[in-house]
């Protein structure tokens, strides 16, 4: 077995191993399964704006 065909096969394969990666990472995140957990996660940074907007509002900016 020379080079050539040990990185010919490796490239194929690869290639192969990645689109099935990438092809069962879109699809969990396409299941509608997963769209709660999706969208709890999403309004994360907008619910800790609105926590520390509150804080400010009642004076606990003070340090």
């Amino acid at each position: 077995m020379t080079y050539e065909d040990v990185a010919s096969f490796a490239q194929t394969w690869g290639l192969v191993i990645f689109v099935a990666v990438f092809v069962v990472i879109v699809a969990y995140a396409a299941w509608p399964k997963n769209k709660k957990s999706f969208d709890e996660a999403a309004r994360i940074p907008l619910d800790e704006d609105r926590k520390t907007n509150s804080d400010r509002s009642n004076g606990r900016d003070q340090e």
